[in-house]
């Protein structure tokens, strides 16, 4: 929580955090602002102080909105900078923000990097500070343990909002698969009014129409993917492939607040009129270990743990799993889950390459449950996904609940 944040910068000897880029789209930046929209800022967060916020000045009341400690670029005339780095604009901006970090003290700081911008003109500003400040140290962590370690476990505020996203999710699933459901099928696939076939491009130009109606953004995109392609995890579908009866299709929705706050995420694997025998079987074995594993979720267990009793559950099913080969590209092909937030993929970790010192499914974390199984070449993939949290009381609880039907009915021609 952002209350372990000093902590976490001692622990970690670090001075300050400085993140950069626009509010929106940006969780480390919207972490700190909230719902304030600034095109491009600097936060500086020096250990045991407030942050501070540089604004331009054109943005200053949605800078003031933040509620932060605010200084305006204009502070730093630009000009005054130009005009000594003889019109070089790279040098000009590396003298502007050398007076910045040191009126915040910083000339002699360990600081960690963090934010969304673009990072050509950003490496070049550090690399010519680190040249004009030796005694500054500037920082970057390829696993960071400082504000992705705070932003694990989140306050009731935060669950809530993650779990009205969870609510307009499932409204917006509840719609596709009435959508789904009202059209007839014909030849073995669904088609619109005027005879055509339904594609999947149509369907998710409705779902982020749904989702917009809502206030909520699809910016990472939906997966809705049918037949060989739902068996490629991430495969996001072929927006020109028909929807066909009888196969399996993998729809897997992350949708967030506007303006790039926080995420839900969920899968359901459906199949339009029926489902073969084959795909029924692994559907109830993927539902059954959903289940299985759901019911032994602990809380300040660690999450590996429960990733490694889905592949054990898998593999006595016959399956092979990332736990048997690593490689595998068929059977059990991912790790069971992981955190959720401000970025759709967070700590706690439950694959590989989990920590047991920070991956626990500590009171306030969020987080994905989403066995699946996939054999690309008999052109099946299922999936099941629900989002959960762990409560201040340690109550473990899915923060939005949708029945885990197969079977879409559909109307014949």
């Amino acid at each position: 929580m952002r209350k372990d944040l000093d902590h976490l910068m001692h622990t970690h000897n670090v001075d300050a955090l400085w993140i950069m880029g626009p509010t929106t789209h940006n969780p480390a930046m919207r972490y700190f602002c909230g719902e304030a929209s600034l095109t491009g800022a600097d936060l500086f967060k020096r250990r045991n102080q407030p942050p501070t916020l540089f604004y331009r000045s054109m943005e200053r009341d949605e800078a003031a909105k933040t509620g932060l400690i605010t200084r305006c670029y204009d502070d730093y005339p630009f000009r005054t900078y130009y005009e000594q780095a003889n019109g070089d604009i790279s040098q000009a901006t590396a003298l502007r923000f050398r007076k910045m970090l040191e009126d915040l003290h910083l000339e002699r700081s360990r600081i960690a990097l963090y934010g969304k911008i673009e990072f050509g003109p950003q490496f070049d500003l550090v690399k010519q500070l680190q040249t004009l400040m030796p005694e500054a140290e500037f920082l970057g962590f390829a696993d960071d343990p400082i504000l992705l370690m705070a932003m694990m476990t989140k306050d009731e505020d935060e669950i809530e909002r993650i779990r009205q996203m969870g609510r307009v999710t499932t409204q917006v699933v509840a719609q596709t698969a009435d959508f789904l459901s009202q059209h007839r099928a014909k030849g073995g696939i669904l088609i619109k009014s005027d005879g055509e076939p339904l594609t999947i491009g149509e369907v998710k130009r409705r779902i982020n129409l749904w989702l917009a109606e809502q206030g909520a953004e699809n910016s990472e995109g939906t997966i809705f993917a049918i037949g060989r392609d739902a068996a490629i995890p991430h495969s996001t579908g072929n927006p020109h492939d028909v929807l066909r009866l009888g196969e399996t299709i993998v729809f897997d929705i992350f949708p967030h607040e506007a303006g790039g706050g926080y995420f839900y995420d969920f899968t359901r694997t459906w199949c339009l009129g029926f489902a073969t025998d084959e795909a029924l079987g692994l559907y109830e074995q993927v539902l059954s270990v959903y289940r299985q594993v759901v019911q032994e979720l602990a809380p300040n267990r660690f999450f590996k743990f429960y990733h490694d009793r889905t592949c054990e559950l898998f593999e006595a099913m016959g399956h092979p799993t990332v736990r048997t080969n690593p490689t595998t590209q068929e059977g059990y092909v991912h790790s069971l889950g992981h955190g959720l937030g401000l970025h759709v993929h967070e700590y706690p970790v439950s694959g590989a390459y989990a920590n047991e010192s920070r991956d626990l499914l500590a009171p306030g974390t969020v987080f994905t449950i989403e066995p699946g199984l996939y054999y690309p070449q008999k052109g099946i993939g299922v999936r099941l996904e629900d989002t959960y949290a762990v409560l201040p009381d340690g109550q473990i609880t899915c923060l939005a609940e949708y029945p885990p039907d197969l079977v879409i009915p559909v109307r014949a021609s």
